[in-house]
């Protein structure tokens, strides 16, 4: 259980950095124009909010010294 938490732990931890530092964000495409079967999209590039890293920092911190100094 100590092992997987310290996994957990620092691929959020990993994971939150990568966002905080601007790497984190995902591509949206919508439908601008639709006629029949034509159709016209836009595709975004959007970026994850800044809270969502700052909270995967915490929480992977918190997950990783949870499963390094646990009892068991």
């Amino acid at each position: 259980m100590r092992a997987i938490l310290f996994i957990i732990g620092v691929a959020l931890l990993v994971g939150g950095l990568w966002v905080v530092f601007g790497h984190g964000g995902y591509t949206q495409t919508d439908t601008v124009f639709q006629l029949g079967s034509a159709k016209l999209t836009a595709t975004h590039q959007k970026a994850f909010p800044e809270w969502m890293g700052i909270a995967g920092i915490v929480v992977g911190a918190l997950l990783a010294l949870g499963g390094i100094f646990s009892k068991r």
